[in-house]
């Protein structure tokens, strides 16, 4: 508002206020006495007008922005501590050695939180370091004090992804979408919000009554059912003939309904790819614990009973017929690039998937792009999964990224 306003604007302005009969050429008292009171002037005048900017959501900085944001019930979200699965050789070091150890790689720390499969030696580990540096690190792990019978320990993958701070960006984005949605007692918004703050997870699907398919009606036992279940309940199990009990009986009481279903479908917040189980199992005990599902001792209400699942990859695998190089380039100078700018379409495509119907791979992108490459001149053609077409993509998959071929 004020990036008009210049030192020699506000000098002339003060000078104009001193009579004509007094010296006010430069060097002369009034002049050096009204110069530095101006340079002020001019400061605070650019103070004023970033103080009008912080004001507003779309221009405020950072700090401003996060106290405009506490008015919303919005926090910037904290950075996270990545969690990994190691391996541990011989197995028979067993759980009560490892568990709580800590461990070194390069210039990070993990500690060893549960084991996975304690007979096949592996546990998830977690990096003692917030943020996503802690999901770019694998090899040999350094025990950082002597275990005993211990031989080997490496870190294989990445289970649920750390996250660095919330982007102020992002954080911006949020501020204004509070404005058009509400979030509140377990709608669209509300579940949205609450998965997308839990740590690792990328992007968010939503999907009431996924089991609309199921009739009621078809739920309730006939006459031959309740023959069946009467001749095969006295010899089961006790576990099972409880479970079989409580499903007929909530079926004949008409009890069976789709109504309260959610089902949930994320990407990790990593590369925006694919789900681990351990990423699953952490939403959906956050949002719906599995042995008191239902009963609202999660995020979600009484009564939600919530499903999580990741989306499905689909395997894109690329190959270019007839591609032509510049003098002085050839497939092997150029195939790690082409391949990354492939690899970072595809992951591009999986950052648009909440916000997306359906995604779909495209040839002509593909090709745009590998021909953008230094030391590409020319491509025949471009098959995706071995043909010429676009591949589309249902609601609930993503492309991952399946290698490049130069045929």
């Amino acid at each position: 508002m004020y990036e008009d306003v210049t030192y020699e604007e506000i000098r002339d302005r003060m000078l104009a206020r001193v009579p004509s009969s007094l010296d006010k050429r430069e060097g002369s008292v009034i002049y050096d006495t009204h110069s530095p009171t101006a340079i002020e002037l001019k400061t605070l005048y650019i103070e004023l007008d970033q103080m009008i900017k912080d004001g507003y959501g779309d221009t405020a900085s950072r700090d401003f922005l996060i106290l405009l944001c506490k008015d919303r019930g919005i926090e910037p979200e904290p950075a996270t501590k990545a969690v990994l699965k190691a391996t541990f050789t011989p197995a028979s070091v067993g759980s009560a050695a490892l568990i709580g150890q800590r461990f070194n790689l390069d210039s990070l720390n993990y500690v060893v939180l549960s084991a996975i499969n304690a007979a096949a030696g592996t546990y998830q580990v977690q990096c003692e370091t917030a943020g996503i540096t802690g999901n770019q690190h694998f090899g040999n792990l350094i025990p950082m004090e002597y275990i005993q019978g211990l031989e080997t320990a490496t870190l294989d993958e990445v289970l649920i992804p750390g996250e660095d701070e919330e982007d102020t960006e992002v954080l911006r984005t949020r501020y204004f979408n509070s404005f058009g949605t509400f979030a509140f007692g377990g709608n669209r918004a509300d579940y949205i919000d609450k998965v997308k703050s839990i740590n690792g997870v990328g992007a968010v699907k939503v999907e009431r009554v996924w089991n609309g398919d199921i009739k009621p009606a078809d739920l309730v036992p006939s006459e031959d059912v309740d023959t069946w279940y009467e001749s095969v309940i006295s010899g089961l199990s006790d576990e099972v003939a409880t479970w079989l009990t409580a499903v007929y009986t909530a079926a004949a009481s008409r009890k069976l309904t789709v109504g309260g279903t959610v089902l949930i479908t994320i990407i990790d917040s990593d590369d925006y790819g694919e789900a681990s189980p351990a990423l699953i199992s952490s939403v959906k005990n956050t949002l719906d614990p599995d042995a008191m599902t239902g009963e609202g001792y999660g995020l979600s209400p009484i009564g939600h009973v919530v499903n999580v699942r990741s989306a499905s990859p689909v395997t894109i695998s690329v190959k270019l017929t007839g591609l032509q190089f510049n003098t002085g380039y050839s497939w092997s100078a150029c195939k790690d690039a082409i391949e990354g700018t492939v690899d970072e379409y595809l992951q591009s495509l999986r950052e648009d998937w909440e916000d997306s119907d359906y995604l779909v791979v495209r040839v002509s992108q593909i090709e745009s792009r590998v021909l953008a490459v230094e030391g590409v001149l020319d491509i025949e053609s471009v098959l995706l999964n071995g043909s010429e077409n676009n591949i589309t993509l249902t609601k609930y998959q993503i492309p991952t990224f399946g290698g490049v071929i130069n045929g």
